[in-house]
This record gives structure tokens, sequence and C-alpha cells, in this order.
């Protein structure tokens, strides 16, 4: 489920029907190319980033996923308000030897973050500012929208993250907080929700064309928002 923002929260969060969203491929070759946006998926190893990604990209749940090497790719090209706009969803491995050498090419031009813990796992939590503080070495600045998600809520009787703990932390990097559960088809909405909430607010705010992994990267996607500085989490 969607954790509600607090009052004043300039990051809204998108609830769709994905069959309302989807391009059709019959009219892909008279409409305008869509725009593409990069969105990186970080997080621990085994916290369920594969099977975010694809349940929304494939919409199944994938049972036995390997661990992830490197990086994974997918995308979903989404019809928003007439226009087409193509997510790229990079699935990074958590695991840090399989990061080293791919690190530098899966931050390059990132429009979106999303931070993805177990919430059976107490450690995958604590871990979520290490990888909040990996993005501002790898120069992903605060311009550049980020989205909390606690995955696994499938399984609740081993739940050792509080959703009042991850909303704590989650304020306090002014994030908006998802918890969801990849593996239940009931949450296929919920999933969706999390990559719309990023594609909305990426489309209105017109970031620069990102390039096809083919070509060469250059610098990072532009965000049009008023940057927010974390604080610290007093609760």
């Amino acid at each position: 489920m969607a954790i509600e923002n607090k009052p004043g929260d300039e990051f809204d969060t998108v609830f769709g029907h994905s069959d309302s969203l989807e391009s059709s491929s019959r009219r892909e070759h008279d409409a305008a190319p869509a725009r593409v946006f990069k969105i990186i998926v970080i997080g621990d190893s085994n916290v369920g980033k594969t099977c975010l990604t694809y349940r929304f990209c494939g919409g199944t749940f994938l049972k036995n996923p390997e661990a992830t090497i490197g990086v994974d790719f997918r995308e979903r090209t989404l019809e928003l308000d007439g226009e087409s706009i193509k997510l790229q969803i990079w699935d990074t491995a958590g695991q840090e030897r399989f990061r080293k050498s791919m690190v530098e090419h899966y931050y390059r031009s990132v429009h979106a973050v999303i931070f993805v813990y177990d919430v059976t796992s107490l450690s995958s939590f604590e871990s979520v500012p290490e990888w909040i503080e990996e993005c501002s070495r790898h120069r992903v600045g605060p311009l550049v929208p980020r989205v909390m998600v606690g995955n696994k809520c499938d399984l609740k009787d081993r739940r050792e993250v509080p959703t009042t703990a991850a909303q704590c932390l989650a304020d306090s990097y002014n994030f908006p907080l998802f918890e969801t559960s990849a593996k239940e088809p009931a949450e296929k909405e919920h999933v969706d929700a999390i990559f719309l909430t990023l594609a909305y607010r990426l489309k209105s705010h017109k970031p620069l064309r990102l390039k096809q992994p083919s070509e060469s990267g250059g610098g990072g996607g532009l965000w049009d928002q008023r940057g927010r500085e974390a604080g610290s989490c007093q609760c």
C-alpha cells in the first residue's frame, strides 16, 4: 500500500489502472517519439528489487529469481495524458562484489531513484541511509526525485520493520513511502503506483531526454523542483 504523505508535501502519489496507461503498439508509428526516463532501483541483495521491476514491466511475479549480477535492464512504455513515456528500469545488484565495475555506469544520467528494503529484514532497512549516501557520492543531486519502498508485505508474521519506523525515516528525507508485495497479484496496482508517481512527476517537469544505453552517457538528468536536504530522524 502507499503510505500517505504529510500535509504540504509536494510529491503526489499516483494510483492508476495499468490497462488505461499502456501505450498502443498499433499507434506507435504515428505518435511522437516517447520521452525516456531512467529510473534506478537500489537496495540490499534479496529485498525483491528484481521481482518489483518484473511485476511492473511484465505484470507477473518472478519465481526463484537469480541474484542480479551487475545490472538488469527492463522498460515499459506508458501513455500518460496522451503522451508516450518510456521508463527504463535499471535493477542493480545489491552485492558489493558485483557492483564496483558497474557503479558509475548505472548512476549516470539518472532521472529518479527507488530505494527498496525488505520489511522482514531489519538490516536491509538500516542500510537505506547508506544507499542514499552512495547516490550522493556518485553525484545524484538533491533535485533528482526519490521514493522509498518496503517490499514483502505479504509475510506479515515475519515483519521486522514497523511502518512507523519506515515512515519516520522517509519523512526525515522527505521521501514518499510505499509498502507493498511484488508477490501478491492484488498488489500490482500498488506496485504500478510507485513507478507512475515518478512518471507523472518527471513528465510534468520535462527533464532532458535520456540517451539510450547504447549511446554514450552524459550529465545527470534535470529535475525542476526545489531541493530538500535530508534531516535526522528524531523519533
